[in-house]
C-alpha cells in the first residue's frame, strides 16, 4: 500500500492482459471503465505493443465495449517515432518489426532504411514475420556501429490462450551475436512513455494510477516516475511472483472489474 494522500484523478491503463487477452475483452472491465469515466476520471490507454495504430486500439477497444478515440492511447511506436524524430530527424532506420511501425515512422518524417547497409538506426519491435536474413541485417547494421533501439523489451506478449516471444527474445537474439547491449527503449517502463501518456491527461504524477500486468513494465514505470502502481493478476504476472520481486506495486487487484471499488478507497470523499 502506498502512504501518499494526494486523490487519483488520472489511470494509465495497460491494454493486453489488463483490459484483453487476444480479441476478448476481461469479464468487467469494459464497465469498470466505464464507471470511471462517469465519476470524472482521465483516462489513457497505453500498449507497449506496436502492432497498431492510435487509430486502431482506439477502434478495437471501442468495439470491446470500452470507448476511445486515438487521442486516448499512447503505443511504443508512436513514442519511438515521435522521439526518433526528435533525436535524429534525418536517421534512417531498419525496422524490425510490423508493417504498421514502418508506417509511424514516415507519419514523423523519417526514412525507413531498405536493408542493413543504409542503417543509422536498428529499431526492434514486436515482429511476427522475422526472417534470418532481416535478424542478419540487423546483425551487420549493428556491427558498423547503428544505434540500438526497440519499442519495448516485454519477453513475452499475453495472447488468449497463453503467451508468445515478443520484442524481447529480438533483443536478446541480437545482444547475443553483436556484443551490444539496447541503448533505448521507447515503451515501459521508460520516461518517454511516462510523460506521453501524463501529457495526454494533462495531469502531475502523483495524481495518477499505472494499472498493469507486469511488474517489470507498468509497475517499475508508476515506481520511476511518482506514479501509484496497480498490478492486475489477469496477465503474465502470477501472485507467487510478488514474493520474489523486487519490485512491489501499490496494490494488487485480481482483474480491472474491480477498479471502480479501488477507485473508492483510494478516493473515499470524490
Amino acid at each position: 500500500m502506498t502512504g501518499r494522500n494526494s486523490p487519483i484523478r488520472g489511470y494509465i491503463l495497460d491494454l493486453d492482459g489488463t483490459l484483453y487477452r487476444g480479441e476478448k475483452a476481461i469479464p468487467g472491465a469494459p464497465q469498470a471503465v466505464v464507471e470511471l469515466r462517469a465519476r470524472g476520471r482521465r483516462i489513457c490507454f497505453v500498449s507497449n505493443n506496436p502492432l497498431g495504430s492510435r487509430e486502431a486500439y482506439a477502434r478495437k477497444l471501442s468495439n470491446l465495449g470500452i470507448p476511445a478515440e486515438p487521442e486516448d492511447v499512447v503505443t511504443s511506436g508512436w513514442v519511438a517515432a515521435c522521439t526518433l524524430a526528435r533525436q535524429a530527424p534525418q536517421a534512417r532506420v531498419l525496422v524490425l518489426g510490423p508493417a504498421e511501425l514502418v508506417r509511424e515512422l514516415r507519419r514523423q518524417g523519417l526514412h525507413p532504411a531498405s536493408d542493413g547497409a543504409e542503417a543509422d538506426v536498428v529499431l526492434v519491435g514486436f515482429d511476427q514475420t522475422l526472417t534470418y536474413e532481416r535478424l542478419n541485417q540487423a546483425f551487420q547494421a549493428l556491427r558498423r556501429g547503428a544505434t540500438f533501439a526497440a519499442t519495448n523489451a516485454d519477453p513475452t506478449c499475453p495472447v488468449e490462450d497463453g503467451e508468445v516471444p515478443d520484442a524481447g527474445a529480438i533483443i536478446a537474439a541480437l545482444e547475443a551475436c553483436c556484443g551490444r547491449k539496447v541503448e533505448q527503449v521507447f515503451g515501459k517502463p521508460s520516461p518517454h512513455t511516462a510523460l506521453a501518456a501524463l501529457d495526454l491527461l494533462k495531469l502531475p504524477p502523483q495524481a495518477c494510477a499505472v494499472v498493469g500486468d507486469r511488474l517489470e513494465t507498468d509497475v517499475r514505470m508508476a515506481k520511476e516516475n511518482g506514479m501509484m502502481s496497480v498490478l492486475t493478476l489477469t496477465g503474465v504476472t502470477r501472485a507467487a511472483q510478488l514474493a520474489c520481486s523486487q519490485v512491489i506495486p501499490d496494490h494488487v487487484i485480481a482483474s480491472t472489474a474491480v477498479l471502480a471499488e479501488l477507485d473508492n478507497q483510494l478516493n473515499p470523499r470524490s
